[in-house]
């Protein structure tokens, strides 16, 4: 055949397949040649220019942030959900909560014991997931969650509610995540109680983990932190805070007054869980994602689309200051 043949017959078997939907097979019968041949036409008009494949769907650009979050960093998953307006924080973070919470329904099927921290982005992933029966899982709160103030979002009411999503058990952890001194915290790690859920959170399958400005942490607002906490997390370059554990821009753990009334797991075990969800929504959270991830505390990462571009943005600039 000619040039012109030869085009004619690729543009016909490419509007066969893609545009009528007929199976390579089908089109051989058709046009009286075999399927290889078929399959290598498709092939030619895909590398001459003659068919593009073009996916138009908001979120490709998504996707595309998605994959290079997980080329950047050891992340098994990136989920990042799109954002109409970056200003609107609060339906910002229920659409990551409900991202997440619908991720995590998937991997319920070989957990046994699943771990949550706390904050307001988990309260929305935990009001967002529907009632379903998981009987068999445990839930174990991952940090210390009692007081009056911000009940919703401590980590012992979302085991709760999130029991209550899942039809399963869960257990409490009766201290605060910040102890008011260490001699509190030794009294109530002497609690046999308090030592086993624990060292029984340490194992858990699964856990999904709140990650935190520390200078604008609800930690204030709850009353953890005052303002002598607040300076020496200053000068000591604090760069986030995960499970209530305040970490550098590194992601190394900050050896301060603070770190020893905290109860909760340690970060060390918290490494070793086999899946960690960070779930965290907002461009203040930038920092703080980095440095969790530069300290492989999680291997999933769940957040909004503009926080996405601002963290691949940052990181990049560790590498070209000048840039």
């Amino acid at each position: 055949m000619d040039r012109w043949s030869d085009k004619r017959q690729m543009v016909r078997i490419a509007k066969m397949y893609y545009f009528q939907g007929l199976t390579q097979s089908e089109i051989a019968n058709k046009v009286g040649i075999s399927r290889p041949i078929i399959s290598k036409l498709l092939q030619k008009a895909r590398e001459s220019g003659i068919v593009e494949i073009v996916i138009k769907d908001d979120t490709l650009r998504t996707v595309d942030l998605e994959q290079k979050l997980e080329s950047e960093f050891p992340l098994k998953e990136a989920l990042v959900v799109p954002v109409d307006d970056p200003d609107n924080e609060e339906i910002n973070k229920r659409n990551v909560g409900k991202a997440a919470g619908q991720f995590l329904l998937r991997q319920l099927k070989k957990v046994k014991r699943l771990g949550i921290s706390w904050g307001t982005t988990l309260n929305h992933m935990v009001r967002e997931i529907p009632f379903v029966n998981h009987e068999r899982i445990k839930i174990l709160p991952l940090v210390g969650g009692i007081g009056r103030s911000h009940i919703e979002i401590h980590a012992n009411q979302l085991a709760y509610e999130l029991s209550k999503k899942l039809n399963c058990d869960c257990e409490f952890l009766y201290a605060p995540a910040v102890a008011e001194s260490v001699r509190l915290k030794q009294e109530l790690m002497s609690s046999a109680e308090i030592h086993h859920l624990l060292e029984e959170a340490k194992r858990v399958d699964l856990a999904v983990v709140g990650i935190g400005n520390p200078l604008r942490s609800t930690m204030v607002k709850m009353g953890y932190l005052n303002k002598e906490d607040l300076d020496d997390l200053r000068r000591h370059g604090a760069a986030g805070d995960i499970n209530s554990r305040f970490i550098d821009a590194e992601g190394r753990e900050l050896s301060i007054p603070l770190t020893e009334r905290t109860i909760g797991i340690e970060l060390t075990p918290l490494r070793r869980i086999p899946t960690v969800i960070g779930v965290a929504s907002g461009i203040d959270k930038v920092q703080a994602i980095l440095a969790s991830l530069r300290g492989k505390y999680m291997n999933v990462l769940v957040t909004d689309e503009a926080t996405a571009k601002q963290v691949l943005i940052h990181h990049q600039r560790s590498f070209n200051p000048t840039g």
